[in-house]
């Protein structure tokens, strides 16, 4: 999964290695703050893909990384798998319309935008593990009824 970075100003997408290799994007995504106009949340990131990849690599139900080209505009994706996504709406003065990214610290990401940021980029994992946890209620269980 991508390394999300926060700052007060931007939000940064740090690629690794083999992810830099696979988009065929040799820089990290910057996105001024500004520019983020809404983040949502996503169990099957697979659905928000639109266009083609233009460069990029897609291995179907596997991954799917780098530049998607659509009538909509361009996307940024990294997505793998089966697993929880941020899907990042962007004004249009950015270089994409839309960034796709698995992510397991989406909910962290929400609440980091939210917030006033400083100036020091942080990771959003870091965020995630500093952040309260919410507590689940625990399921009541009735009484079983007596058999005779």
């Amino acid at each position: 999964m991508v390394t999300l970075l926060l700052d007060s100003t931007q939000l940064e997408v740090a690629l690794s290695p083999i992810e830099r290799t696979l988009a065929r994007r040799s820089d990290p995504v910057r996105v001024p703050r500004d520019l983020i106009r809404r983040v949502q949340l996503t169990d099957d990131a697979w659905t928000w893909l639109r266009g083609v990849p233009s460069p990029g690599t897609l291995v179907r139900g596997a991954f799917a990384m780098g530049t998607w080209a659509s009538a909509s505009g361009d996307d940024f994706v990294v997505v793998r798998r089966r697993h929880p996504a941020a899907v990042i709406d962007l004004d249009a003065d950015a270089e994409f319309s839309r960034l796709v990214l698995t992510t397991s610290h989406g909910l962290a990401l929400v609440r980091a935008l939210r917030l006033d940021g400083d100036d020091v980029a942080e990771d959003v994992a870091e965020i995630a593990a500093r952040a309260p946890r919410a507590r689940r209620p625990r399921a009541s269980r009735a009484p079983r009824p007596a058999t005779a």
